[in-house]
């Protein structure tokens, strides 16, 4: 077992990456950024004029994502509901409290063109944003940096209120974070005491929430319920049918707009949602323990974790190679596997996955969950069946770790021109 003041560090790294959020990340972090300018302005004080800049990163992924409980799409009317009634206590849960009559209001708001949007050029992290709100001869300004939540300025009426140093592109958490090796990921999740790791079930307990939203609405393109509801003659009624259509459908709740928080991984709705579903549908299908599914969810979480502290936050790299990772990790458990078994899941998924890229958070991405979730699947069955890609084959080495910070390192800097180029021509479409 792993020492006790270690497990501390990775127990909190734990609570630290896997928090609630509503709606996608990238808007709500935005919202949350507009929310905290607007509550320095003199109490009473709504704002007149609105301006952001945020890194490309940011628009990438706020563009075509459905906002909670809004029925419409973008960061607009995520800025207006964020500057005219968010809660900063709230965090990525900014846009929990949405009503017809704050929607109405964040419409005017956007119709009497008070916001203005740009892109922020040459940016201190991938995951930056800045916020200027303007009232009666009033101004303050906020930034969001790093991730999520990191907010590491404020000003009002030119006085500085917090000013800390700029995190880097890997988010300002991850400089103070535990570094991880999948041996230690492993280790920790079967063996911690399960007292101090069953706080993982509340991930399951948000996530299959929105898959079950999902399933009996129709959210965003329905691929969750697709699956379930007309998917027999193709792909019978099985496990993996059911695995797939359950994540899918969380995912479709959550890109579609729906008004349900889910449990995010990493500052990633999607993510958090990948590395949670296909491990409960699967443990609850095959009859796990409860103690079984706490030490999956764990170890698929944390693998995960892991993973992105080398990759990075919003890379051209898509999410779900990451989640499903860690995913097929937790099922190889489930299926009684041990660490040679994971690691053989990894390979076989990197082996599989590597190279698909992150086209902005939208609906869609349940089409590219539902593809990762049957590769988790098929490398979790080819790990147990002893067959492993080898180091001869592609951007796989006999090492794990190596394995994965040859992902990693395509992920974070070779697609760089790559996600320049996706947002060119996101940005560019008629």
């Amino acid at each position: 077992m792993i020492e006790q003041e270690k497990r501390k560090q990775i127990i909190a790294l734990m609570h630290r990456q896997i928090v609630p959020a509503i709606g996608c990340t990238e808007p709500s972090a935005v919202a949350l950024c507009a929310a905290v300018a607007a509550k320095l302005l003199p109490e009473g004080t709504v704002p007149e004029k609105i301006e952001v800049r945020a890194s490309a990163n940011i628009i990438k992924n706020a563009m075509g994502v459905g906002i909670p409980g809004t029925g419409m799409i973008g960061l607009p009317i995520a800025v207006a509901l964020g500057a005219l009634t968010g809660d900063p206590a709230d965090q990525l849960e900014v846009l929990s409290h949405v009503t017809p009559e704050t929607v109405k209001r964040g419409c005017k708001y956007i119709d009497e063109q008070r916001i203005r949007i740009c892109l922020f050029p040459n940016p201190p992290a991938i995951l930056h944003v800045e916020v200027t709100v303007t009232a009666g001869g009033h101004s303050a300004r906020a930034v969001i940096s790093g991730s999520h939540t990191n907010v590491v300025y404020t000003e009002a009426d030119g006085k500085v209120l917090t000013d800390k140093c700029a995190a880097t592109d890997h988010g300002e958490a991850c400089q103070k974070d535990i570094e991880l090796d999948m041996k230690t990921v492993f280790d920790f999740a079967t063996t911690a005491p399960i007292d101090e790791i069953s706080f993982i079930l509340e991930a399951r307990r948000y996530n299959k929430a929105a898959a079950d939203y999902a399933l009996k609405q129709e959210s965003g393109h329905c691929v969750g319920s697709t699956i379930l509801r007309y998917g027999a003659p193709v792909f019978g009624d099985s496990v993996l049918s059911r695995v797939i259509s359950y994540t899918s459908a969380a995912c479709d709740a959550r890109m579609g707009g729906a008004p349900v928080a889910v449990m995010s991984n990493s500052g990633s709705g999607n993510q958090g949602i990948t590395t949670t579903m296909p491990v409960v549908v699967y443990a609850e299908e095959t009859g796990a323990t409860e103690e079984q599914t706490i030490r999956a969810l764990t170890l698929s979480h944390l693998t995960s974790i892991y993973i992105k502290q080398s990759l990075g936050c919003l890379s051209a790299l898509c999410g779900c190679v990451v989640a499903s990772t860690g995913a097929s990790c937790g099922i190889v458990y489930l299926m009684g596997g041990g660490y040679p078994q994971v690691c053989s899941a990894i390979k076989d998924m990197i082996a599989n996955l590597a190279g698909m890229i992150c086209d902005g958070a939208k609906p869609s991405c349940s089409m590219k969950i539902s593809s990762g979730v049957y590769t988790a699947m098929l490398s979790a069955m080819l790990a147990m069946n002893g067959k492993c890609v080898t180091q001869a084959e592609g951007i796989v080495c006999d090492d794990v770790d190596r394995s994965i910070h040859n992902l990693t390192s395509i992920g974070r800097e070779a697609m760089t021109e790559t996600d320049k180029q996706i947002l060119e021509i996101m940005t560019h479409k008629c």
